[in-house]
């Protein structure tokens, strides 16, 4: 390739990198879906509220105390953002009484219900199961446990799903990738449960390819990642990631899937055509459902510093109802980005 043409593809690359987040964007701003944001007290989530709002997002529908949120915010506009106090809002004894009938059966009282309703994240899942907002994000100040504790316990996981679970969308570098032409990946279970079993495995493989269709706009083509290919070395990790496969295709025919596959058979297509001759996987693949918490964690990370994906998550998947949680770590933008994708889990 000439140099010019070689510095025009490389234009090419960094326009494409940093238009995914965009195209994100603009899907959810055809959709105009309700999301509400629990945390008004903080203030990266004020200020991803007001960007929302004014780029159209989503509706939002911030929950806190209006005055304090206006007297610690006074440089962010409010002017078209919904503000509901939990502990003032005419709906909180119809939600406490719904929160009542979903618990009683654990024990939970009528005194108790009201009182767990103020709480700002099971108001905003209380908000999501009754159908008055379309998504929820949580978490810039509170810990995972808070925001998916409401979502496992009011939400709860979508139909004939075992376990709720998690993906980060992998964008490359600027400079491209030879193995990614379409400039983004995706890795699944990145951020929330350390172990699964087979079914659990499956079901997971099947929610990601819903995710990388809908968030990623992929052909998904689904790699089961273990240290061996196709029978390559024997135990009881592998015969798990193959049980896995085996259900994956049962529940969902029609998945381009296939597994047990190394990672570097599952990318590479002169390795996958070696190692796994006839898949239509092996080489090509778009999706990674990594055996366990540790390896994917591990696998993003690895891509992410040194391999300079920008990585986009985790993103919840698997509940009857769109629910995210957020890094405490987040910036603003980081809080605009899940919206947006929390709007596209509507679909």
């Amino acid at each position: 390739m000439a140099f010019m043409d070689k510095v025009k593809d490389l234009g090419r690359k960094i326009v494409e990198s940093g238009t995914i987040v965009e195209e994100i964007k603009k899907k959810a701003q055809a959709l105009n879906k309700r999301i509400v944001l629990c945390e008004g007290e903080d203030k990266r989530v004020v200020e991803a509220a007001a960007i929302c709002t004014r780029e159209k997002l989503a509706h939002i529908v911030l929950l806190g105390n209006r005055d304090e949120i206006a007297r610690n915010n006074p440089n962010v506009d409010l002017s078209y953002i919904e503000i509901i106090d939990p502990a003032t809002s005419p709906k909180l004894e119809t939600y406490a009484n719904l929160l009542y009938e979903l618990r009683k059966s654990k024990g939970m009282t009528e005194e108790q219900a009201k009182e767990q309703a103020k709480d700002a994240t099971f108001f905003g899942a209380l908000m999501l199961k009754s159908g008055d907002v379309d998504g929820l994000v949580s978490g810039a100040c509170h810990s995972t446990a808070n925001t998916l504790r409401p979502g496992l316990q009011i939400i709860k996981t979508a139909p004939g799903v075992t376990s709720v679970s998690s993906f980060n969308l992998m964008v490359a570098p600027p400079t491209g990738n030879e193995y990614v032409p379409d400039g983004k990946l995706i890795f699944a279970d990145c951020g929330l449960n350390p172990t699964y079993t087979a079914e659990g495995l499956a079901d997971m493989a099947i929610a990601t390819a819903k995710s990388a269709r809908e968030i990623a706009g992929l052909d998904p083509k689904i790699a089961m990642l273990s240290f061996s290919t196709k029978g390559s070395a024997k135990h009881d990790n592998v015969t798990l990631v193959q049980e896995a496969v085996r259900i994956a295709k049962e529940k969902a025919p029609d998945l381009k899937i296939d597994g047990e596959l190394q990672f570097d058979a599952a990318i590479v297509p002169s390795v996958g055509e070696f190692k796994a001759p006839g898949s239509e996987v092996a080489g090509h693949a778009n999706v990674f459902i990594f055996p366990d918490l540790q390896a994917a964690n591990i696998g993003y990370k690895i891509a992410e510093r040194l391999g300079g994906f920008q990585a986009i998550g985790p993103i919840c998947q698997g509940f009857a109802k769109p629910l995210n949680d957020l890094s405490r770590g987040c910036k603003a933008s980081d809080i605009v980005c899940a919206v947006a994708i929390t709007a596209l889990q509507t679909r």
